[in-house]
C-alpha cells in the first residue's frame, strides 16, 4: 500500500485530495498537513511514500518545505497548486529545483468532467512518483551558480541548423541543467515541447531564463526563430518549424494524448531540416516523440535520449531507445557536452581595420 501525505492549507481541497487518493485501492492517505512546517515534521516522523505539496501556505511555503525535506529525509514530492501565475509560480519552480518531481494543477471544479480528468491525472502521477528513487539534496552554498561558457572553438562549425527537444515529467530541472551548460553564443535556435499543466509555462520560462542566461520565449505563429534563443510550444498548440525557421502553430488533434506533442515537432524537424537537425528526448511518461525521433535519425540527423539512471520517468526516452530511434544515450551533463561540441557558434565581431581609405 502506497502511503501518501497531503500538504494543503485549504480544508476543502485537502478533503478532496484525500477522497480521490483513498479511492484508489493501492493508495491510502496517512494524514494531511496544513502548512510546510507541519509537513516537514510529519515526513520526519511518519515516513510517507509520497507527498502532495501545495506552494502558497502560511507559516512555511511549499518551496521551503520541499527544500528541507529533500535535504533531510528525501521523499517523492508532487506539487499540486492553483498558483500558476504571479510570484507564486516562482515557488513552484524553486520547489522543482529543490527536488520535487512533478507539478500539477488543482482542479478548478471538483464535480464536472474536467475535474474528473484532473483527478485521474493526480492519482496517476502520485502513484507513479511514489516508485521513484529520490536522493538527498545537499544545501547550495550560494543562491545562484556561475555559468561557465566554453571558449569559442576555431574548428569547422557543425552542419547543425536546429535543436528540437521533447520532455514531460521531470523535464524542467533537466532542461535547466542542459541549458546552463550549453554556450550562450550557439548559432542555432532550440525548440522545446514540455508537457506541463496549462498556465505554468510563463513561470517555467521566467525560471529558465533567469537561471540559464538564455533568452527563452513562448513561440508565436509565423515568428522567425533566432540563433541562440530558446522557444517553447505554447499551451494547447502543436508546434512545427519550416525550413526558413518560421514557426507554425496548430490546434489539430492531440497526439499521444498530448497537445503540444513532441511527435508533431519532430516530424516537421525531420522533414524540413533532415541531417542538419539534432533531436533530443528527455525524461517523461508515455511514448510521445519516441517513434518520430526515429524520423530525424533516418533523415540523417543526430538523436539523443536521456539515460535511465538520471530520468525521473524513463518512459519517453526508454521507448525511443527500444524502437532504435536513438544514436546516443546520455545523462543530462553528457547531452549538454555533446551539444556544446556539435553546435556551431556565432562568429565574434571582427576588429576594425587599423587603416582606411581616404
Amino acid at each position: 500500500m502506497i502511503r501518501v501525505l497531503v500538504v494543503e492549507d485549504s480544508r476543502v481541497m485537502a478533503e478532496y485530495l484525500t477522497h480521490i487518493i483513498n479511492a484508489d485501492p493501492d493508495m491510502t492517505v496517512i494524514g494531511a498537513a496544513c502548512n510546510g512546517a507541519e509537513a516537514v515534521e510529519r515526513v520526519r516522523c511518519e515516513k510517507p511514500d509520497v507527498v502532495t505539496m501545495d506552494t502558497d501556505m502560511p507559516v512555511m511555503n511549499g518551496f521551503e518545505a520541499t527544500r528541507i525535506i529533500m535535504e533531510t529525509v528525501p521523499v517523492p514530492i508532487v506539487i499540486i497548486t492553483a498558483n500558476c501565475s504571479s510570484s507564486d509560480a516562482k515557488y513552484t519552480f524553486m520547489a522543482i529545483e529543490a527536488g520535487a518531481l512533478a507539478v500539477l494543477e488543482k482542479p478548478h471544479c471538483l464535480s464536472d468532467a474536467q475535474g474528473a480528468v484532473g483527478a485521474a491525472e493526480i492519482v496517476r502521477t502520485v502513484k507513479l512518483m511514489s516508485a521513484v528513487h529520490v536522493i538527498r539534496r545537499w544545501p547550495r552554498a550560494a543562491t545562484g551558480k556561475k555559468i561557465k561558457t566554453a571558449p569559442h572553438s576555431s574548428a569547422a562549425p557543425s552542419a547543425c541548423r536546429i535543436v528540437a527537444i521533447g520532455t514531460s515529467t521531470g523535464g524542467p530541472p533537466v532542461l535547466r541543467t542542459i541549458l546552463s551548460q550549453v554556450p550562450r553564443d550557439i548559432a542555432v535556435p532550440i525548440v522545446i515541447v514540455q508537457h506541463i499543466a496549462p498556465g505554468f509555462l510563463p513561470g517555467l520560462i521566467d525560471w529558465l531564463s533567469k537561471d540559464t542566461g538564455f533568452p527563452v520565449h513562448i513561440a508565436s505563429h509565423c515568428e522567425r526563430l533566432l540563433p541562440g534563443h530558446v522557444y517553447m510550444a505554447p499551451d494547447n498548440y502543436h508546434i512545427s518549424v519550416r525550413g526558413d525557421y518560421r514557426v507554425v502553430l496548430s490546434d489539430s488533434p492531440h497526439e499521444n494524448n498530448m497537445r503540444p506533442a513532441a511527435s508533431f515537432l519532430f516530424r516537421s524537424i525531420a522533414r524540413e531540416f533532415g541531417g542538419s537537425a539534432i533531436g533530443v528526448l528527455l525524461t517523461g511518461m508515455g511514448c510521445d516523440g519516441a517513434a518520430e525521433l526515429g524520423d530525424i535519425k533516418r533523415a540523417g540527423g543526430t538523436t539523443m535520449a536521456q539515460d535511465r539512471d538520471s530520468s525521473v520517468v524513463h518512459g519517453m526516452p526508454g521507448e525511443a531507445i527500444k524502437r532504435g530511434s536513438v544514436t546516443q544515450v546520455l545523462a543530462p551533463d553528457g547531452i549538454a557536452a555533446a551539444l556544446t561540441r556539435m553546435l556551431p557558434r556565432m562568429q565574434p565581431p571582427q576588429p576594425a581595420s587599423a587603416g582606411g581609405t581616404r
